[in-house]
């Protein structure tokens, strides 16, 4: 005679996890810091030693279901809303400022070939710009001065910030799209582009006898079209 297996149900009901004090603790202050924060900056805040990275991964775990995630940039901690809720918490918001042709161009050269001199970036565009253009940039805080080049002159070189990848929602410089991604994405021809441009480092040589392709007016439209509204947050 064959026995059958009953599978008993069963009734217990799995709660989140209670977090101890220490972990409300990290988990408060994150919450009301006005900027993403380090592992340092952390343990310095709260009542005594303890394994920082742990119980932030904790974190990240319990919120990873939730409205609100906590997302690590650049080694720095914060919250933020869920990207699939993002649509929710947008607001239109007329901006009266733009950044202009130039500051755009100048942006997309730094995020590609940082880092990079004020004469490298000209060499590139092929024109020189005006001082405030990279002002406008330090400014938002999307560019920062990254040291020194060896060069006669001791020219400064520029990079980008942290700030830049948070406002476009980029975990590492190696989430930009590539020029394939950009050329699939329809926003370049990426058959008479030349590919060295884009995370290389090596500088854009316009052939004599091929047509000259604005890519940087095509990567306007992902830089331009954050500046139309506000973060998601």
């Amino acid at each position: 005679m064959i026995k059958k297996k009953i599978k008993k149900r069963s009734n217990i009901i799995n709660f989140p996890s209670k977090l101890s004090d220490l972990e409300k603790e990290i988990e408060a202050i994150i919450f009301a810091a006005a900027e993403p924060l380090n592992i340092e900056t952390i343990q310095s805040k709260i009542s005594k030693k303890t394994d920082v990275q742990k119980i932030l991964l904790k974190l990240q775990s319990e919120y990873s279901d939730r409205g609100i995630n906590l997302i690590c940039i650049q080694k720095k901690w914060s919250f933020r809303t869920s990207p699939i809720l993002s649509k929710l918490m947008t607001q239109e918001k007329t901006v009266e400022k733009k950044l202009s042709k130039a500051a755009i161009e100048t942006l997309s050269i730094i995020v590609y070939h940082q880092p990079v001199t004020r004469a490298e970036i000209e060499e590139i565009r092929g024109v020189a710009f005006g001082t405030n253009t990279l002002d406008i940039l330090m400014e938002l805080n999307w560019v920062k001065p990254g040291g020194r080049k060896d060069l006669p002159g001791k020219p400064i070189q520029y990079v980008t910030t942290d700030d830049f990848l948070s406002h476009f929602n980029l975990q590492k410089l190696t989430d930009l799209p590539t020029v394939d991604e950009l050329g699939a994405a329809g926003l370049i021809d990426s058959t008479n582009i030349d590919s060295a441009i884009f995370g290389t480092g090596k500088f854009y040589k316009e052939k004599q006898n091929d047509k000259k392709e604005d890519i940087y007016s095509n990567i306007d439209e992902m830089l331009e079209g954050t500046l139309d509204s506000e973060d998601n947050k």
